[in-house]
């Protein structure tokens, strides 16, 4: 529009009606004669409004994402790096604990048995002498260990020492099947040789083929001369089959040894023998048994009067 007298009059007059019509839409509240025309001109342009915000509000949350991403990946790094520490922190814990339960347990057996040891830790499993139970230990020749020594932890015999290096050693377990130890059975005292099946129940030759024993028996260690490869009275493990006995000079029974030899972890080697033979005192104590639980019965009388009159001592 060219700018002449004319158009800048219709210019004032489109702005007097504008403010005419402002006034009246504000006296006339919602009886306001333009509310007609607002709703429908909302019906119109609603849906173009609603496009427009639709396409413009993606790209306004596109440019505060790219804007506030660093943050977020400053901050999701750093959780994940207290997740990280949080989770080492309590697998330390939970090591740590299981490593004084598992020490404590081991000098309370040593206690008992009078036996110095020297404290380890299983560091490898099996070795390149070509032994198929066998353990490496960081504690070797400079820590006093040597070799046939005895080796415990706190559940019982573990296996003894076979090789000897300046600050490791090669313990060779109880259930290897070259592996062999004199024992004697809890009470009756009867003697055998225990050998190593892998991962099956301990073998055991009795020297008496008329001995009496059956299952839940225990034995411990017999004890070697000088005390070398093996002290008295280490416990070995609870008897879980007896073969029949047919006569033969001999009798088997199968153990079931108290160390779970797939799980080693902190172990003892026996550098001073004790004083004198444990005997049993160093086998865990029996477990209770359950004593019965008294039972009471009650047995109902019938009543006097059921058939009758009472007898109450009186008559006419």
């Amino acid at each position: 529009m060219r700018d002449t007298r004319e158009s800048r009059l219709l210019l004032v007059l489109l702005v007097a009606v504008a403010f005419a019509l402002i006034t009246m839409d504000i006296r006339g509240g919602e009886d306001s004669p333009v509310d007609g025309a607002r709703q429908a001109a909302a019906k119109v342009f609603g849906p173009v409004e609603s496009g427009v915000a639709g396409a413009v509000d993606p790209i306004g949350n596109a440019i505060g994402a790219v804007r506030d991403s660093g943050d977020r990946h400053d901050r999701i790094s750093q959780l994940e790096r207290e997740n990280a520490a949080l989770k080492a922190k309590l697998g330390s814990d939970d090591r740590n604990r299981s490593k004084i339960r598992q020490l404590d347990s081991m000098l309370r057996t040593a206690g008992a048995g009078q036996y110095g040891i020297k404290g380890a830790q299983v560091i490898a499993i099996g070795s390149a002498q070509g032994f198929s139970w066998t353990v490496t230990i960081d504690a070797g020749a400079n820590d006093g260990i040597k070799r046939d020594m005895t080796v415990l932890n706190g559940d019982g015999l573990v296996g003894r020492v076979t090789t000897v290096g300046p600050n490791t050693a090669t313990v060779l377990l109880a259930n290897d099947p070259d592996f062999t130890v004199g024992t004697r059975m809890e009470k009756t005292d009867e003697l055998g040789f225990t050998s190593g099946q892998g991962d099956r129940p301990l073998r055991v030759q009795l020297l008496n083929g008329k001995a009496k024993v059956k299952k839940g028996d225990r034995l411990v260690t017999f004890g070697s001369q000088a005390d070398k490869p093996f002290v008295p009275g280490v416990p070995v493990g609870t008897v879980v089959r007896v073969d029949p006995s047919g006569g033969d000079l001999t009798r088997t029974v199968y153990v079931q040894p108290y160390v779970g030899f797939t799980k080693l972890d902190i172990v003892g080697v026996v550098v001073q023998p004790p004083r004198t033979d444990p005997r049993d005192t160093v086998l865990p104590s029996k477990p209770a048994k359950p004593k019965p639980a008294p039972t009471v019965t009650v047995t109902a009388t019938p009543s006097a009067s059921a058939g009758g009159t009472a007898d109450n001592g009186y008559q006419q």
